[in-house]
């Protein structure tokens, strides 16, 4: 087993007891909620007659079902109000603090907690949420958690899970231009597979990780439960340090110094024993594009989807069942492929920085003739950042529309839908059948940079031939 690691030093910090069975009880440090995956879980700790535990350990946010083009109350949508608004009562009577609507702050939960300092290296992070591995870029150590999971951390401040083996994915070089973390993160997952990480903690390291901000860290740890992994982390430095220096929850003076001296003794140690290892050259990654239903079939933008004779087994019979629902030719080029539908956001790109990459491509252009192109901020934070740089204007100058802060056609809980078999350019981090609320809707991952250009172009096209 690993030993020295960042997750083996963290693991142990938060053990409180070792369970029957080989499991153990861990301590959450920081609970995040959303109106979604919350009420069933308020609803049973009431029936037990029970009370939040730590409720100062608590944070929730709305996001999943918040329309993104009006989001005046009372929600046309009556089911995604009454969800809201049980949020707002359930937090009220637990005493949990709650970013809403207008607060400032509300946000994508993934976005709007690392903005405001609560997630800290050597935390354990908690949400009920697939991509809350995202905050293991901060050095955190993070777990997207089932409904009854949430019932457990709010009544208790502990979950029951079984210690994961560590894998180091280590990446040399660097990326190269019109190259950005999601093409690093979608390329891991092609090479390793879709369950390539079951078992595993992903620890990403090497130089063309140490030299990424904060912001294109959180992309590739988001994506690491894609690849199959529970959760994905990346050891804190002097770039994670700056990021939070001055933001809201964090130390300031002299505990800022003491906090700071205690994380950096959580890093991995140079002798850190790993229970896998895999390498990568991160000079060697192109843009990348999945054509498939999974996230792990994605190829590079000068590639053509795969023939079926150069796979097999399970590859085989998934890359058949891709090939006849997203209505792709085996053999065929990636680039070229017609969108209709170019969606830039969710937890996965939707900050500031992606923002800024799909706007050096919109810059003096125009969105194709027939295609709907939106952006989605991540945040009411990264709303007030973009418009103060005049990032709003520019992409409706270019035919984007501009949207409030939501998860959006992520996973298309709100009002933003694909129709029929439309097919999407989309920053988010599922491809799945359906996912973008259309039961035969296509969906394309791609970089934010590469989604700007496909509206651009009308199809999936080179976003390097635009810089």
């Amino acid at each position: 087993m690993s030993s020295g690691t960042l997750y083996d030093k963290v693991w142990d910090l938060h053990r409180v007891a070792d369970l029957p069975g080989g499991s153990t009880q861990l301590f959450i440090g920081l609970h995040l909620i959303h109106e979604v995956t919350s009420p069933q879980a308020f609803a049973a700790i009431n029936e037990k007659g029970l009370k939040v535990r730590f409720p100062e350990r608590t944070i929730a946010t709305v996001d999943h079902i918040v329309p993104t083009t009006s989001q005046k109350r009372p929600f046309a949508d009556p089911l995604a109000e009454e969800m809201l608004a049980k949020l707002e009562e359930n937090c009220t009577n637990f005493g949990i603090k709650l970013y809403g609507l207008g607060s400032g702050n509300q946000g994508v939960v993934h976005v709007m907690a690392p903005e405001l300092g609560l997630t800290q290296p050597g935390m354990t992070v908690a949400c009920g949420d697939s991509h809350t591995s995202t905050h293991g870029a901060f050095g955190a150590i993070a777990f997207g958690i089932g409904t009854s999971q949430v019932r457990d951390v709010l009544a208790s401040q502990c979950i029951s899970m079984n210690k994961l083996k560590v894998r180091r994915l280590w990446f040399e070089g660097s990326l190269s231009k019109g190259v950005y973390a999601k093409d690093l993160i979608l390329h891991v997952i092609r090479n390793l597979g879709v369950k390539g990480g079951v078992g595993y903690a992903y620890e990403f390291a090497g130089p063309a990780i140490e030299i990424l901000s904060m912001e294109e860290r959180m992309t590739i740890c988001n994506m690491a439960i894609e690849g199959g992994a529970r959760c994905g982390y990346i050891n804190p430095d002097e770039i994670t340090f700056e990021y939070l220096a001055g933001k809201k929850n964090v130390p300031t003076g002299e505990a800022w110094d003491r906090a700071v001296k205690w994380w950096k003794r959580l890093s991995s140690d140079k002798k850190a024993q790993f229970d896998d290892e895999v390498i990568f050259n991160a000079s060697e990654i192109a843009p990348t594009v999945t054509w498939g239903i999974t996230p792990g079939q994605g190829i590079a933008i000068d590639e053509c989807i795969p023939k079926t004779e150069a796979l097999k087994g399970s590859e085989l019979s998934i890359a058949k069942e891709a090939y006849s629902y997203m209505d792709l030719k085996p053999g065929s080029p990636i680039e070229g492929v017609p969108i209709n539908v170019c969606f830039i956001g969710s937890c996965t790109n939707g900050r500031l920085s992606d923002l800024k990459a799909a706007a050096k491509i919109a810059k003096g252009r125009h969105v194709a003739r027939g295609i709907k192109a939106f952006v989605v901020p991540g945040s009411e934070q990264v709303a007030k950042e973009a418009k103060k740089e005049g990032l709003n204007d520019l992409f409706i100058s270019a035919g984007f529309e501009w949207r409030e802060p939501g998860c959006s056609m992520c996973l298309a809980m709100n009002p933003d839908k694909l129709e029929g078999n439309q097919i999407s350019a989309s920053s988010s981090n599922r491809n799945f059948k359906g996912r973008q609320g259309s039961s035969n809707g296509r969906t394309l991952l791609m970089s934010p940079a590469m989604v700007a250009a496909a509206a651009i172009k009308g199809q999936v096209t080179d976003v390097r031939n635009m810089l």
